[in-house]
């Protein structure tokens, strides 16, 4: 394994483990239920029992349904305990200013959400950013967002560019091909799906920004 990050973090974390006991942390910290979070996404309690129990994991759409029901972000998930933490000096630019730092996330360095539905998501930010997600994405063959009629529509505004291999994008009514080079952006409120179109894996780089602008984001618990 590649050497540490100078914050002592391991090279590449994995937060599957974490994402589950995340989520349910969340849940429980505004006084919803699970059979209620169930009522409300349209799925049986199991389902959401098993998601929070590391017992399955969840597709891309009903990652985005739980987290934006909950009011979090992408970055809650990826989040360490020592995320807003001032950073060690050895983080420091040597030419930078005093209390400064360069962030750089190496490709080793980056954590990692493997979802259900052959996608993986790693944060490319070094610390938590509440406005922006801001991702690499990995989509095997056949790999989806959902299945046919999984669609997924959350606060703020995407921009996605395909690095390698095909991705099908449907928005609303709309069905795109994005191949190596191709970019799209568009309004994360309208249903939208992406699955891998062709024959080799697709990778690519996604930004959402204005998560926050969800009314559940940041809302207190319920009493």
């Amino acid at each position: 394994m590649p050497a540490g990050r100078a914050s002592g973090r391991p090279a590449l974390r994995v937060v599957d483990d974490d994402v589950p006991r995340r989520l349910r942390a969340e849940r429980e910290r505004r006084g919803i239920s699970l059979r209620e979070l169930a009522r409300r996404l349209g799925v049986s309690p199991s389902a959401i029992s098993q998601i929070e129990t590391g017992r399955a994991r969840p597709s891309v759409a009903t990652l985005w349904a739980i987290v934006t029901e909950l009011g979090m972000s992408l970055d809650d998930l990826f989040r360490h305990a020592g995320d807003d933490a001032p950073a060690p000096a050895g983080d420091a630019s040597p030419t930078a200013d005093a209390g400064a730092r360069v962030p750089v996330v190496s490709a080793a360095a980056r954590e990692a959400i493997q979802l259900a539905t052959g996608v993986r998501w790693e944060r490319l930010t070094a610390d938590a950013d509440p406005d922006v997600d801001f991702i690499w994405v990995v989509y095997e063959v056949g790999g989806s967002s959902g299945p046919e009629d999984g669609f997924v529509r959350h606060a703020g505004h995407e921009y996605g560019l395909v690095l390698s291999g095909r991705l099908e994008v449907t928005v609303g009514f709309e069905r795109r091909v994005l191949g190596p080079g191709d970019s799209i952006d568009f309004e994360s409120t309208t249903p939208h799906r992406l699955r891998n179109a062709g024959d080799e894996p697709v990778t690519g780089v996604w930004v959402v920004v204005g998560r926050r602008a969800d009314p559940r984001a940041g809302a207190p618990p319920a009493p």
